[in-house]
This record gives C-alpha cells, structure tokens and sequence, in this order.
C-alpha cells in the first residue's frame, strides 16, 4: 500500500486524468478545474520533489478552488456571441409570422395545425377547416394563430 510520503509527480498526474474523465460523466467543469490543479501539482513536484504531501494537498486544494472561482467568473461575465439564427433550437418561434392553412377546425379557441409531419396544437379564433392562419406568437409549446 503506498502512503502519502511517496507520492510522486506521475501519481498527481494520473489524479488529474482520472478527475478529468469524471468530467465527462458529470458535467459541470468542477472536476475539470481539479484535474488540471492536479497536473499543475504534478508539475510543481517535478520541480521540488522534496516537497511534504501536506504542501501538496494544500497547493491542490487552492489551486483547484481558485480555478474554479476563476472559470465561474469568466463564465459569468462572458457576453454570449449573437447569432446569425437565434432561433435555430426553438423549432417552434421559427413558425411565427408564417401562414398556413388548417385541416381541422379550432374549436373553443383550440385545435390543431398539421405542419410538414408535426401537428401542433393551436390557440385563437373558432375557425372552420381551410382557412388561412398566420402564426402570431407561441406560449411553450402552443401556437397563437389569426386569420391571415
């Protein structure tokens, strides 16, 4: 069994990779961050290999939470970059401004509109079957629609 005194540089190393494969089945970037903290303590005991196994923890502990403080910030000051197709995973808000032409009627205010192989349920006016709707906005999963 090996004790914390012979803890080497590679030792660190493979803490690292093991804690950054981690991250892939628990996303989040935190065990990035400590994979990384201890590749950089890896890297400091190549340097000072006399270092005491509790100066290594101590530099792992700080380094992996500075890092992720660091990130974190980073992260939340970020201003996303504007998209040429903000609408591009909103399949829905695609839809609006858009005509189409019911096959089933609205009743009480609701029904369905048939669009390419989705049907979507539908809120507006009580329309006969056949007419032309424009869709005027969406709520979650539900379109507004108008006669066009």
């Amino acid at each position: 069994m090996i004790s914390f005194e012979q803890i080497e540089y590679w030792n660190w190393w493979v803490i690292g990779i093991f804690l950054i494969g981690i991250e892939v089945f628990a996303p989040g970037a935190i065990f990035l961050w400590m994979g990384i903290a201890a590749g950089v303590v890896g890297l400091v005991l190549l340097i000072a290999p006399d270092m005491m196994w509790q100066m290594q923890l101590l530099l792992f502990a700080v380094v992996s939470v500075v890092s992720i403080y660091a990130w974190r910030f980073y992260a939340r000051n970020r201003t996303p970059v504007p998209s040429d197709q903000p609408n591009l995973n909103k399949r829905g808000a695609g839809y609006v401004g858009r005509t189409f032409t019911l096959r089933e009627p609205i009743k009480d205010g609701t029904g369905l509109l048939h669009i390419d192989d989705t049907r979507w349920k539908v809120e507006g006016e009580d329309l006969p079957a056949g007419t032309r709707v424009k869709v005027v906005a969406i709520d979650g999963t539900v379109l507004q629609v108008e006669r066009d």
